[in-house]
């Protein structure tokens, strides 16, 4: 949903004087690098978003290189989870009864290789733990928005910063919550909560999520979110939906600082008295079954 808002809420350069239906789709097609005038490209950002946590298993790419799944070892421990997740849907979207779908999905072999490859991409770009892609896309940023280069084709160019807007887009959609009213980021970390307590219960996460979590996400606020957002709006495409995601990413940055430790202290209750209900109801069954025996 956070990407199809996005993308709604693109708009021309207010500075542009459009006078014709003609003159509107030129602007935003300049403005925007070219991608609203690309239905597939906006294809391809709606089904990233939809596919890139498919078939997550609620631990972090590090504890499945560490637990040397299958999954891992296909992967060679590099964006395990993106990858797979990608490969997955891809070869759904390819069974015999989506043959209709595909032919109005795209009709050409270049098409459909474009529209992989902007999958893929779209896709990766929400592993932000990778340090080797972090370092490349943040410095295609660097030369996207930062330097110039006169002497650069400007089909390249365009296309770069194309690039970067769309893992922008996917990225913010990725944590949107955070960038939302204070109650649905609530809602969301709440259940993030649940499942890295659940992980650390199961002996999948050597971490208790207890005992670091309001200062991380304080961090997150400070080192990915609110930069994620500056860089929303800093690359101009997306209007007011950029300056309203960084406003409620600030506003919440400063209500986590003055309300998350009372709000850890409320999840780790609910979270414990969880898994205390669990317990009784499994000794419970294991009562009742050594009776029966």
């Amino acid at each position: 949903m956070s990407v199809s808002k996005l993308l709604s809420r693109i708009v021309a350069h207010s500075s542009d004087r459009i006078d014709t239906c003609k003159c509107v789709a030129s602007s935003l097609h300049d403005h925007t690098y070219g991608i609203t005038s690309d239905p597939l490209t906006q294809f391809a950002c709606i089904l990233s978003a939809l596919i890139h946590d498919a078939d997550h298993v609620g631990v972090p790419n590090t504890q499945l290189v560490k637990e040397e799944t299958e999954t891992a070892k296909r992967y060679k421990g590099k964006s395990v989870a993106e990858q797979n997740s990608v490969v997955l849907s891809w070869e759904m979207l390819l069974r015999p009864e989506y043959c209709d779908l595909r032919g109005a999905i795209a009709a050409t072999d270049a098409e459909w290789t474009r529209l992989k490859q902007l999958v893929v991409n779209s896709v990766m770009a929400t592993d932000i733990m990778d340090k080797d892609l972090k370092g490349l896309r943040n410095v295609r940023w660097e030369k996207a928005f930062s330097e110039q280069d006169p002497s650069e084709d400007a089909h390249v160019t365009t296309n770069r910063k194309a690039t970067i807007v769309i893992e922008h887009l996917i990225q913010a959609s990725d944590v949107a919550h955070t960038m939302q009213h204070w109650h649905v980021y609530r809602k969301w970390n709440q259940r993030l909560f649940e499942e890295m307590y659940k992980a650390y219960k199961e002996g999948r996460s050597e971490k208790d999520p207890s005992e670091f979590w309001y200062k991380g996400e304080t961090g997150f606020f400070d080192f990915y979110i609110i930069p994620l957002a500056k860089k929303l709006k800093d690359c101009g495409v997306f209007g007011v939906a950029s300056d309203e995601y960084l406003t409620y990413a600030i506003q919440n940055r400063r209500e986590w600082e003055e309300r998350g430790e009372a709000v850890v202290d409320e999840m780790i209750e609910k979270v414990k008295a969880v898994w205390e209900e669990e317990a009784e109801t499994t000794d419970t069954f294991v009562d009742e079954a050594s009776v029966s025996l």
